[in-house]
């Protein structure tokens, strides 16, 4: 073997190590900020897929990790995260930076890629239904199980083989956002597209979503748990196939409850059990999260 061919291998296996080392210590740091940080207060998150017409407040930061958690027939369990950094950049533009890890039973866990998400907000004041643009591009590998949406014919095929780092994914992903408030309850509609930027064609899937508190009155006096700290929700999700193949055949579709509970004044915990509607779906998908809103983030530390 040449020497040239070495160093590359020796490379290669550097900078994965280094990428995978530095997914982990963002998780970690995720964790070690979301319970030493000063109290501030708690993050807006109600569901896992689909997203509202709700923006993160200008100059605050939200950090969040999405896990899911998957146990397909035929292959092995498996345990993917998003790590999301979530920053309100104005009243009508929210950006949002994701690390993506995963871990398969048997196989291995690696860092998977990153995305940058960017939503605008088209009207700034309350209407019937509040439109939002939605635009992301995401830089992953074959290897990645994060599961942040489900497009064209994505199903549970795609996680029988081994994980592969190789096959590169650069894709843009966009949205409409159709989002109502009324008597307390969200209901949110999120049209997606999303196309691999080497060439291959439009991919289109669908999120809708209804979440409420389970109180609207607020305590007066600080309480931990209350009605009001609790939110119960819905998701159905799932593909509607390609560009030349459009429609529900060979796609796969979800219906997930999701119950949120958010801690007086620190972090907000969301879980969800996801049930495939077809023969197409995983049978079962766990998802969880973890979300911590930190106020004016930038004027927090500058006072320091």
């Amino acid at each position: 073997m040449k020497c040239t061919e070495i160093s590359r291998i020796f490379y290669s296996k550097f900078v994965f190590r280094i990428k995978t080392a530095a997914a982990s210590c963002s998780f970690l740091c995720c964790l070690v900020l979301i319970f030493i940080l000063p109290k501030t207060a708690g993050a807006q998150e109600s569901l896992f897929v689909t997203y509202t017409h709700h923006m993160e407040e200008t100059g605050s930061l939200e950090i969040s990790t999405k896990a899911v958690s998957g146990f397909p027939n035929g292959a092995n369990t498996f345990l993917g995260n998003a790590l999301e950094f979530e920053y309100g950049t104005k009243a009508w533009w929210t950006s949002e930076f994701y690390l993506d890890t995963q871990t398969t039973v048997g196989e291995s866990s690696v860092f998977t890629g990153w995305r940058v998400e960017n939503r605008f907000r088209t009207m700034m004041k309350e209407h019937w239904i509040n439109p939002v643009l939605y635009v992301e591009f995401e830089d992953i590998n074959g290897a990645d199980k994060s599961l942040l949406e489900v497009v064209g014919h994505d199903g549970r095929s795609d996680f029988l083989e081994r994980n592969n780092r190789s096959e590169r994914k650069r894709e843009i992903e966009t949205r409409l956002i159709l989002s109502s408030n009324f008597k307390g309850w969200n209901l949110s509609e999120n049209l997606i597209s999303e196309k691999n930027l080497s060439g291959e064609e439009w991919e289109f899937g669908y999120a809708l979503g209804i979440s409420r508190p389970l109180s609207l009155l607020a305590t007066p006096n600080p309480c931990g748990i209350c009605r009001e700290n609790f939110s119960l929700g819905a998701e159905l999700y799932g593909g509607l196939g390609t560009r030349h193949n459009f429609g529900l055949p060979d796609t796969s579709h979800y219906f997930a409850p999701v119950l949120s509970f958010k801690t007086f004044r620190g972090p907000t915990f969301m879980v969800s059990p996801s049930i495939g509607l077809n023969d197409n779906s995983h049978r079962v998908l766990l998802r969880f999260g973890v979300a911590y809103e930190i106020g004016q983030v930038f004027s927090r530390f500058s006072r320091r």
